[in-house]
């Protein structure tokens, strides 16, 4: 007997193989199937504002790309030593000033000349629930530790997100009319909001995206598509030992199984013998050995380098 439900993941297209160019944004979530990509040495930008939970504040950041938007003095304050920005998470942040603002301005033209090359983009939806800066009535990204009583805090509805999610899907697809938009919901509890907070939160980002993209198709083909490792998480992995030690955030045999399921669906199976000889040259490359000066460990690193070489050769895009 069956002692599971398996969730279906469908064979999806355009494949990603090492031509492939993925962007990825979103909540911490999407840094796992992302730092899954760059393991492999795909070409993926991940994450270039930090990390972006609310699907609003997301929509935000490709407004600024849209316009061409500067940032400048404006656009940044200094809390507890650092400079931050609103717009962004506080991985962004920086003790200079210029800095700052240079890095702000740098992520988006960086993103922007990157969707234009983009062939996939993964978006991975967090939170519904955001907080209002009271002094302009705008969301932010992130609180920057700022007092508490500056905020309003609220929920978003499933119209006000599909909006959101409409604007950001049209932005992408007027730099970049081909790409392929990936969307999921994060597994990931925001428990910090209260249990029923965090489902009711959840079910306002599935029904969004799902009302999103049954209208799209009544105008487009099928230009996104949906992965579903919400569903993957609470219907096949609902055990605690495939969480954290926070039991909030995937363990790491967690993260693994649903990139298995991701591989299944989006990884041309022809990359498979790359990603397996990438996997060896990485191990190869963190191993530590007792005696860096042993003739044996010379001659190791030098067949380690020659079969990057070789695979380089192969597939230049790839760097170790």
């Amino acid at each position: 007997m069956d002692f599971r439900t398996i969730v279906p993941v469908s064979n999806q297209s355009p494949k990603i193989n090492y031509d492939a160019n993925i962007a990825l944004f979103g909540s911490c979530f999407v840094e796992n199937i992302g730092d899954k990509l760059q393991y492999f040495k795909f070409n993926a930008l991940q994450n270039p504002f930090g990390i972006i939970f609310h699907p609003v504040a997301l929509r935000n950041l490709f407004q600024r790309i849209d316009e061409n938007y500067i940032y400048s003095e404006r656009d940044v304050f200094h809390l507890n030593d650092l400079y931050s920005c609103f717009d962004v998470h506080s991985q962004m942040n920086h003790p200079d000033r210029a800095l700052m603002i240079s890095r702000l301005n740098n992520s988006l033209e960086t993103t922007r000349s990157f969707l234009q090359e983009s062939s996939h983009v993964i978006i991975t939806l967090g939170t519904a629930w955001g907080y209002i800066l009271n002094q302009d009535e705008r969301l932010v990204a992130n609180c920057h530790k700022v007092a508490q009583s500056n905020f309003t805090k609220k929920i978003f509805s499933s119209e006000e997100i599909k909006k959101s999610l409409a604007e950001i899907c049209n932005i992408i697809w007027k730099l970049n009319k081909d790409v392929k938009i990936i969307f999921t919901v994060s597994p990931v509890r925001h428990l910090k909001d209260g249990f029923v907070e965090n489902q009711l939160s959840k079910a306002n980002l599935i029904t969004a995206l799902h009302e999103y993209r049954k209208e799209l198709k009544l105008k487009f083909d099928k230009k996104t598509k949906y992965f579903p490792s919400y569903e993957i998480v609470m219907d096949e992995l609902r055990d605690y030992r495939f969480y954290d030690k926070d039991m909030i955030h995937l363990s790491e045999i967690g993260i693994d199984y649903i990139w298995g399921r991701f591989k299944e669906s989006w990884i041309a199976p022809e990359v498979f013998s790359i990603m397996k000889e990438v996997n060896s040259i990485q191990k190869g490359l963190e191993h530590r050995p007792f005696n860096e000066d042993s003739p044996q460990h010379r001659e190791f690193l030098e067949k380690l380098s020659l079969r990057i070489e070789k695979l380089q050769v192969k597939i230049p895009s790839v760097k170790f």
